[in-house]
């Protein structure tokens, strides 16, 4: 039996190990390289007017609800940039920890917690930037924009729950690490980001739904631009709590459960 409770303390407690942590990891990331952080920044950016440039102006997309495409796009791109950055980071950080994993005294349940502190702090940016696109388009903020801080920790929860069951096997699978890849450009097609859901029939949109990366990416779009709380999709939002804790409680068990493997196979 999963103790929800003491993982969640132990994470409450071990708060500032993992801000540290996080930080080294942010800091680690990009060094070596002339513009060292500020290319968690530059890719983003420039995948984004490169998709904007394309659609509008090769594909001529015209706004969507009335709204300009390239806002209906950010509001989009931004949190699929988080969570397939996290994706892949959170799987292979028991692999990159190596050394940490061998140290009898560390608790390396924290170590996707870690991952993905360190990848809010680009995602904050992010959100701020996102919030001053729509103001220059004269959307400005009010308080459906605290709602944001929800999608983000949905976010990270579902993550959080996945990491566990991709990091555990990832350690003893290399093959394993390069699926995740195929898996993430697989769920980037078959998430609505640049494209509605409307275009599918009403028959099959349930379908698409059942991927918690749209519950997240279309709750983005919601606070945004649609001015929708997340309680008034009350069916979405129970399928997409439903998913992720049962992801999580088999991810927590299947780590615990090789978990005292970990340091002979690394």
């Amino acid at each position: 039996m999963v103790n929800v409770f003491q993982f969640f303390k132990n994470i409450i407690l071990s708060r500032k190990i993992l801000c540290n942590l996080a930080k080294n990891d942010l800091k680690e990331r990009y060094s070596g390289s002339v513009l060292g952080l500020a290319w968690a920044i530059v890719q983003p950016l420039f995948t984004i007017c490169i998709m904007w440039f394309v659609f509008s102006f090769g594909f001529r997309s015209v706004p969507i609800d009335d709204i300009p495409f390239i806002l209906w796009l950010s509001a989009g791109m931004i949190p699929w940039f988080f969570m397939s950055e996290a994706f892949i980071a959170t799987a292979n950080c028991v692999v990159e920890k190596s050394y940490l994993v061998k140290k009898v005294v560390f608790n390396i349940t924290l170590l996707p917690i870690v991952k993905i502190v360190s990848l809010l702090f680009i995602h904050i940016f992010f959100i701020a930037l996102l919030i001053l696109m729509f103001g220059i388009y004269g959307y400005y903020p009010n308080a459906m924009y605290l709602q944001l801080a929800y999608y983000v920790v949905a976010a990270a929860c579902f993550i959080l729950a996945l990491s566990y069951i991709t990091s555990s096997i990832v350690v003893f699978s290399k093959d394993f690490g390069q699926l995740i890849g195929i898996v993430v450009q697989f769920l980037f097609w078959a998430t609505p980001i640049f494209w509605n859901l409307t275009l599918i029939p009403a028959g099959y949109r349930w379908i698409f739904k059942l991927n918690p990366c749209w519950y997240v990416v279309n709750g983005y779009r919601d606070t945004l631009i649609y001015q929708k709380w997340f309680w008034q999709s009350p069916v979405e939002t129970i399928i997409f709590w439903c998913i992720t804790c049962l992801v999580g409680v088999v991810g927590i068990m299947l780590f615990k459960k090789l978990r005292p493997h970990f340091a002979d196979v690394l």
